[in-house]
């Protein structure tokens, strides 16, 4: 499975304003007492030390006492911290309470109310009772970041979990600020994450919705934002993958060539980018594929060479050395389609 970018990034509060920074109190997140940070990675008391994320379905090892998640540990006969035999395994309900409130009161601050002074200067009032607000971005940060880790050791029902309070979240916020570029860019990307952990769990229905309603929200983007815009090209092909493998070739072709229009008009608009002009060659061999599953022999060929010539013409700077592998590997992808044809041609040539 590929592993998801946390599409969070460190962005001013919707409310803060210049007057506002001059009360520090106000502006400036709080540390978590145990430790979890939206940015670097860092285990806690409440851990599972398998997936490395928060617990979900707490699950307590006897007779050791080790706590993990209930799908990691379940793959286990003896404990991974202590060699132990497991004999049994039973749910820590108590513990997964704590987790639960811990998540929800996380990146959550105090802040008191304001008034503005004669000068036109923010002044605490201690007279107003305080308030308790959500801290949207930090805290999406790190319900991502949980749900990344539990989705790379393939606990997906707890990625799941996390994703969906992520979403809810943002709606929350779209429904206070209306359709900001950064709220759907947010959620277009959170969506698409649980398309993937439907997918992961078989649910192809889901996961095509999950996928679609990621494209409603990013098209009302801007498309002069490279992260937006891949984005948008991936989850349009992940639906064509889940449209291909249901036997749809007609409706796989129509979201792979519509991904493939998203990147062409990114490298119009940013020639030279070394990773766009690589996805318009992966969308390139997605179509011809599907071309040539459909019997459109010559249309697929030319899109295979279409691709082959942007490759081979595709010179990597020393920054961009790490996008070698995946050059070398979709241009042998694309040089065997067209050997495979080259010698379909031959064989079809010399028979009776």
């Amino acid at each position: 499975m590929s592993t998801p970018v946390c599409p969070f990034v460190k962005a001013a509060r919707p409310d803060d304003t210049g007057s506002a920074k001059k009360v520090d109190s106000a502006t400036v997140s709080p540390k978590c007492p145990f430790g979890y940070d939206s940015n670097n990675f860092k285990l806690g008391p409440l851990s599972c030390m398998i997936c490395q994320a928060l617990l979900f379905d707490s699950t307590k090892c006897i007779p050791c006492s080790h706590l993990f998640c209930k799908v990691c540990i379940s793959r286990f006969k003896d404990c991974p911290l202590c060699g132990a035999d497991i004999e049994k395994l039973e749910a820590d309900t108590s513990l997964q309470s704590m987790v639960d409130r811990f998540i929800d009161g996380h990146a959550r601050i105090k802040r008191a109310h304001f008034d503005t002074n004669g000068e036109g200067e923010q002044v605490p009032n201690e007279d107003k009772k305080v308030i308790y607000e959500d801290v949207s971005l930090d805290r999406g940060a790190f319900l991502v970041q949980q749900a990344m880790r539990a989705f790379r050791s393939q606990n997906i029902e707890s990625a799941k979990s996390r994703l969906t309070m992520c979403e809810e979240d943002i709606r929350d916020q779209l429904e206070k600020m209306g359709n900001t570029s950064e709220l759907c860019s947010q959620l277009g990307a959170v969506l698409g994450m649980l398309g993937d952990c439907c997918r992961a769990m078989g649910d192809a229905a889901a996961a095509v919705n999950y996928f679609e309603e990621s494209v409603e929200f990013l098209t009302k983007l801007p498309t002069d934002d490279l992260e937006i815009t891949h984005t948008l090209s991936v989850s349009l092909n992940k639906i064509g993958d889940l449209k291909y493998y249901d036997g749809d070739l007609q409706a796989a072709r129509s979201y792979y060539f519509r991904s493939l229009g998203v990147r062409r008009d990114v490298i119009k608009n940013h020639p030279g980018v070394a990773s766009q002009i690589l996805d318009v060659a992966v969308s390139l061999a997605k179509v011809a594929d599907v071309d040539r599953t459909l019997g459109k022999e010559d249309v697929a060929v030319d899109g295979f060479q279409e691709a082959i010539k942007l490759l081979d013409s595709l010179t990597l700077k020393s920054e961009e050395a790490g996008l070698e592998p995946r050059r070398l590997s979709v241009l042998a992808f694309l040089k065997t389609q067209l050997a495979e044809k080259q010698s379909e041609a031959t064989v079809s040539s010399v028979s009776p």
